[in-house]
């Protein structure tokens, strides 16, 4: 079992930066991949990013050069970098757990297992 709590969301100016956090705990997380995911109303949960405990990581083409992925191993945190926010970006953004660590990184939404809450990300144009 693992629970994931984001954080960070909110309401910021195009162009302007956000961080968003998700703290991932229980007793087997670091058997999983970390991804962030976001869904935008009346659309599909898309893939966003995703990082292994150890490092390997993969980002989205269309945001790569404005969202960075991290991870803190000391705080079993996930951190999501976002700059230069457009109004597209606007969605809620979820942290999600895949339990595949060996295959390359995965990006559909389906095969996550654990979900967190979500946390909203507006912004205005």
């Amino acid at each position: 079992q693992v629970q994931l709590v984001e954080s960070g969301g909110g309401l910021v100016q195009a162009g302007g930066s956000l961080r968003l956090s998700c703290a991932a705990s229980g007793r087997t997380v670091r058997s999983y991949t970390m991804g962030w995911f976001r869904q935008a109303p009346g659309k599909e949960r898309e893939f966003v990013a995703a990082i292994r405990w150890s490092g390997a990581r993969t980002v989205y083409d269309s945001v790569k050069d404005r969202f960075t992925i991290s991870i803190n191993n000391a705080k079993n945190t996930v951190y999501l970098q976002m700059n230069s926010l457009k109004p597209e970006d606007t969605a809620v953004y979820y942290c999600a757990a895949d339990g595949d660590t060996i295959s390359p990184i995965r990006t559909t939404a389906r095969v996550y297992a654990y979900w967190g809450q979500g946390t909203q990300v507006t912004v205005s144009s």
